[in-house]
């Protein structure tokens, strides 16, 4: 399949795995891009010793970095110059101030993916030279404001037009995502909780087995996670996990799980990859996974089922 995305970047399939904080390792990034659509290293919170020791597992396969903006505001200065200095396919800039980081990539000569959730960080965006904008719809996983998918890439493909390309994000976990994606004029799509539950992910395996037990209907967006991990995440981001017993005692509790032993509690979750003391964090496209499969299987199948949907119509 064929989009400016493609051509651009060398792909065959105009998919983009998006960098999951912690979840999307160098394997996981770069089992996307031999399979022909473009991985990314989830930097998050940028931690210097893992993300070098993703790009290490991801091998001489092209993948990307992403960050968290405003958590790289406040890492080490040479961070992001030690990851542009290893010439990686792209870098990938969310919930922030973005031009700063465009401006020193382009001077690099790395491209810049900038995720926005409304036009006007669409237009700023493009302002600041990004190369491709991620539209990103509230029924994505993770974090996300309150938009919707379906309204808000048409919209960013109109207002950006050729100044730089647009992926639709939130809620793409199939060929038919895919396809309604090129339909409302994205040049690609970003996938993450697809690849959450892919075999390479670093996620565990209790996690994973909740997602394919659960329904779009079964997903929340809330901050306790992030207050019991301790995060002070801005407005209006919150986080779509899993609803599970962990979020129904928390809610009707001033302040939330905001006390060292709630927070020493969610951790060891985590760690155990317990679904029921610590939520999954997944969007709504949840609903639409089956199985956890190999990456290189999940881009094959996306292709072709969007190939079928284009198709047909």
């Amino acid at each position: 399949m064929q989009t400016r995305l493609t051509e651009k970047f060398g792909l065959t399939a105009p998919i983009v795995s998006a960098p999951m904080a912690m979840a999307a390792g160098g394997r996981l990034a770069g089992a996307v891009s031999e399979a022909g659509g473009l991985g990314f290293i989830g930097g998050g919170y940028c931690d210097a010793d893992w993300i070098a020791a993703q790009f290490s597992e991801a091998g001489n396969r092209p993948v990307g970095c992403g960050f968290i903006t405003w958590a790289l505001d406040q890492a080490d200065p040479g961070l992001f110059d030690s990851v542009l200095a290893r010439g990686p396919a792209a870098v990938f800039l969310s919930f922030g101030e973005a031009a700063p980081y465009v401006a020193r990539a382009k001077a690099a000569g790395v491209p810049s993916f900038v995720q926005v959730q409304d036009l006007a960080g669409a237009k700023a965006a493009r302002d600041a030279g990004a190369e491709v904008i991620v539209a990103q719809g509230t029924e994505a996983g993770g974090h996300g404001a309150t938009r919707g998918t379906m309204s808000l890439v048409p919209e960013v493909a109109d207002a950006v037009g050729a100044d730089a390309l647009v992926l639709a994000a939130g809620g793409i976990a199939d060929g038919r995502g895919l396809a309604a994606a090129l339909m409302l004029g994205a040049d690609g799509v970003l996938v993450g909780t697809r690849f959450w539950a892919a075999e390479e992910a670093l996620v565990a395996e209790g996690f994973q087995r909740a997602a394919l037990e659960a329904t779009g209907d079964a997903t929340q967006r809330s901050s306790l996670p992030d207050i019991a991990r301790g995060l002070d995440w801005p407005k209006p981001f919150t986080i779509r996990t899993l609803r599970n017993t962990w979020l129904r005692d928390w809610e009707a509790v001033p302040g939330g799980p905001a006390t060292d032993e709630a927070r020493a509690a969610y951790a060891k979750s985590v760690a155990e990859g317990d679904a029921e003391g610590a939520p999954a964090i997944a969007g709504e496209a949840v609903g639409l996974i089956r199985s956890v499969q190999p990456a290189a299987e999940i881009v094959a199948a996306m292709v072709q089922e969007a190939r079928v949907a284009l198709d047909r119509w």
